[in-house]
């Protein structure tokens, strides 16, 4: 990621991304300037080939914007609109403006395609959709009479019913039954498998870009907090969970590396696995040491420290938590048996 990039996005979420947004938005309120910002700035389209509406970013460069962006828990659909962008370019439909979102995103959700004369009718119900409410559309993955097929469904031809996760971002559930052009539906060029392993890759990024924000509020915290006569940085205790918490931001990162391989490559199964249940552990050790480390401010809405806290623990859990995709990995070295597994890890 080039330093003009990443300096253009830190100064944008420096100045749309306060702590009265974030609050703001935790009430239901969208940060409208805040978007406009990012979607001007072209980050939406980041993901995107150029011939589809990108500007020439490397998937790399499009996972660095999205995780400065976790990094200042940005309220926004970013991540959910490069990967709708995506989805729908790789089936060869053209990507709309606005805010976008992408469903199924759970595997027991279905979404079914059935002809209707020269167009198509859209039906069933999918849950924990993210920003589904403030979405201009949402690019489906559906089952059709010739196999997995993209829709491209427009904002009004389907109900939303509210729900929010930890962090309040809206996760909400939407009923179709809708009629689509033709030009709408496409063969999908994806399977729910990849799909699935795209959005737990962007996941991974999001953890990583939070957690290095909690290691960063933390080091300062302990370095200005002052117990006994001195910063509680300088007690044994405390420099040892830094240290682990310093540990855990780092392999985050290395597997958000990862994840963004895979997303550049094959989305192997494997090499997504094993980063997003390492993200997410990573999550879930920091997190605990962070507020640790601050006591009862860390959890005070004046503090910034819980908008990024509650995205890491709700991010763990979307696209697959540990227990799903460390079961994928652990399946696919007792497969591969003790002559393969060599093979299998470095060919991912």
């Amino acid at each position: 990621m080039t330093d003009q990039l990443a300096d253009s996005a830190e100064k944008l979420f420096t100045a749309h991304a306060g702590k009265a947004v974030l609050g703001a938005a935790e009430q239901g309120v969208f940060p409208q300037p805040l978007w406009d910002a990012v979607v001007e700035a072209g980050f939406t389209a980041a993901l995107l080939p150029e011939e589809a509406g990108g500007f020439g970013a490397t998937v790399a460069e499009a996972m660095g914007l999205l995780r400065i962006s976790a990094a200042y828990a940005a309220p926004v659909p970013l991540g959910e609109t490069m990967l709708a962008g995506w989805l729908l370019a790789r089936a060869g439909l053209a990507v709309p403006e606005g805010a976008l979102s992408i469903a199924p995103v759970r595997t027991k959700d279905r979404l079914t395609l059935t002809r209707d004369g020269d167009g198509w009718t859209l039906t069933g119900t999918a849950t924990r959709i993210p920003w589904a409410r403030d979405a201009a559309a949402i690019a489906v993955l559906a089952e059709g009479p010739d196999g997995p097929a993209v829709a491209l469904l427009p904002k009004g031809s389907f109900t939303v019913a509210h729900d929010r996760n930890t962090a309040h971002e809206p996760r909400d559930t939407i009923t179709v039954e809708a009629t689509l052009p033709a030009g709408a539906v496409a063969l999908a060029n994806t399977t729910a498998a990849q799909l699935r392993a795209a959005g737990a890759a962007i996941r991974t990024v999001q953890m990583a870009g939070a957690l290095s924000r909690v290691l960063s509020i933390t080091i300062g915290y302990v370095q200005t907090r002052v117990q006994f006569g001195r910063p509680i940085g300088k007690f044994q205790a405390i420099q040892q969970n830094m240290a682990i918490l310093a540990g855990q931001s780092a392999a985050a990162l290395a597997a958000a590396d990862n994840a963004t391989d895979a997303l550049a490559g094959t989305l192997s199964p494997l090499l997504v696995g094993s980063a997003k249940a390492r993200a997410g552990e990573a999550a879930s050790i920091g997190a605990g040491l962070a507020h640790q480390a601050h006591g009862a401010i860390g959890f005070t809405q004046e503090y910034d420290l819980h908008y990024v806290t509650k995205r890491l623990w709700s991010w763990r859990d979307e696209f697959g938590n540990e227990a799903e995709w460390n079961a994928l990995v652990g399946r696919a070295a007792l497969e591969a048996g003790p002559d393969g597994l060599w093979p299998l890890l470095t060919a991912a």
